[in-house]
C-alpha cells in the first residue's frame, strides 16, 4: 500500500475547492452573481475551466445549478448549505489578502447585519475567544476529547 501523505480533512477539502478558479467562482456567487457569463467576466477564467469547476462543486453538493430558460438552456448557481458554510472560509482569506498581499484600500467591503464593516475572526465556539496558532494544539486521530 502506498502512503500519499497524512490523512486530512485539509486535503480532502481542497480536492474540492482548492483550485483558483473554484475559489473565485464561489467568491462571485456569494456576491450574489448567479449566472455563467457574468461569473465568467468577473473571475477572468476561460468559460471551458470554469464550466469544469462549477460542475465539480455541483457534483460536490457546495452549488445547486437551477435552469431558468429553457431555450436554449440556461442555469444559475446558487449555494448550497455546505456552500454558505464556505463564507467565513472566503472572509477569512479575503482579509488575509487585504492584510498582506494588496497593496491600498481593501477592493471589497462586507458589511455586518450590526451596521458595522465586517471584520472576520475566528472564534471558539465553546469559549468565544480568538483562534490563534499559539492556543491551539491538535489531537491524535482516536484519542479522547
Amino acid at each position: 500500500m502506498v502512503r500519499r501523505g497524512r490523512e486530512c480533512s485539509v486535503a480532502e477539502a481542497l480536492e474540492v475547492v482548492g483550485e483558483r478558479w473554484s475559489l473565485l467562482a464561489l467568491r462571485e456567487i456569494m456576491l450574489g452573481e448567479r449566472r455563467f457569463n457574468q461569473i465568467a467576466e468577473n473571475t477572468g477564467a476561460s468559460r471551458d475551466i470554469l464550466a469544469a469547476r462549477l460542475r465539480k462543486l455541483v457534483d460536490a453538493g457546495v452549488l445547486e445549478k437551477v435552469q431558468y430558460e429553457a431555450h436554449p438552456p440556461r442555469h444559475e448557481y446558487y449555494p448550497t448549505e455546505a456552500g454558505r458554510a464556505l463564507q467565513p472560509l472566503l472572509l477569512g482569506l479575503m482579509a488575509w489578502g487585504d492584510k498582506y498581499v494588496h497593496q491600498g484600500e481593501p477592493p471589497t467591503l462586507w458589511r455586518h447585519a450590526c451596521g458595522e464593516v465586517l471584520e472576520p475572526a475566528t472564534v471558539c465556539a465553546h469559549c468565544g475567544e480568538p483562534v490563534n496558532a499559539p492556543g491551539t494544539h491538535a489531537i491524535r486521530l482516536g484519542a479522547v476529547r
